[in-house]
């Protein structure tokens, strides 16, 4: 689920579509991210609260915890288990938004290789992921063991079994303050992420596989290429 993405747009829009007076601690900058083919391990833009100020950091996409050093980090959190199980305990108050333009999915279809698809929101709104992490602190700065994950519910089967946990702008707010309760975060994420009719998809070029390609054709429908 979601183990790629884009992020393209500029940091500013993806905070208007949050519609938070908060004051805006950016450390991500002022220009368009212009990052089609996003991967794990690298570095994303996250938003998330700290005080009355929104921060807008750079994190990295993958965590773990310091005792579990012989797995590789995940990068995405079953909704089903992320509030209770032991693995994600000491992060899961620790809540995020990872706002991205789409994600892709990888599909069998008989092929040499996988098809890719490119999912997006139908209304064109930035898809405002559900994220917890251990997040950089505005007086520490980044730390080396900050990294983030993507909360993932079931759904979508005509393209995977899983998909990002996806909140509305209101929803989004609830889930950053950190005065919402832990139980009400919980039912928000279990039970009002947007439902799969809000997404839609198409084919996109396979080069999409190989992370080092990451222009702009990565996001065209094969038919526009």
């Amino acid at each position: 689920m979601c183990g790629r993405l884009s992020q393209y747009s500029g940091i500013h829009h993806f905070v208007a579509a949050l519609s938070m007076p908060n004051a805006l601690a950016n450390s991500v900058g002022e220009l368009p991210l212009e990052r089609y083919n996003v991967a794990p391990t690298t570095q994303v833009a996250l938003l998330h609260l700290q005080g009355n100020v929104l921060h807008a950091d750079l994190v990295r996409w993958g965590w773990r915890p310091h005792w579990a050093k012989d797995r590789a980090a995940p990068i995405n959190a079953r909704v089903e288990k992320v509030a209770h199980g032991p693995f994600f305990r000491s992060i899961w108050p620790h809540r995020a938004i990872t706002p991205i333009d789409n994600w892709f999915e990888w599909v069998e279809e008989g092929g040499p290789k996988k098809q890719p698809y490119l999912i997006r929101r139908r209304d064109g709104a930035p898809v405002l992921c559900a994220s917890i992490g251990q997040l950089p602190d505005s007086d520490e700065g980044p730390g080396e063991h900050d990294g983030f994950v993507i909360i993932s519910a079931g759904g979508m089967v005509d393209i995977h079994d899983r998909r990002p946990v996806v909140l509305t702008p209101d929803l989004a707010r609830q889930w950053l303050d950190p005065a919402t309760p832990k139980e009400r975060a919980e039912q928000m994420v279990l039970h009002q992420g947007e439902p799969a009719e809000a997404f839609g998809w198409f084919k996109v070029d396979t080069s999409l596989g190989n992370a080092r390609n990451k222009g702009p054709a990565m996001i065209q429908p094969i038919s526009e290429q």
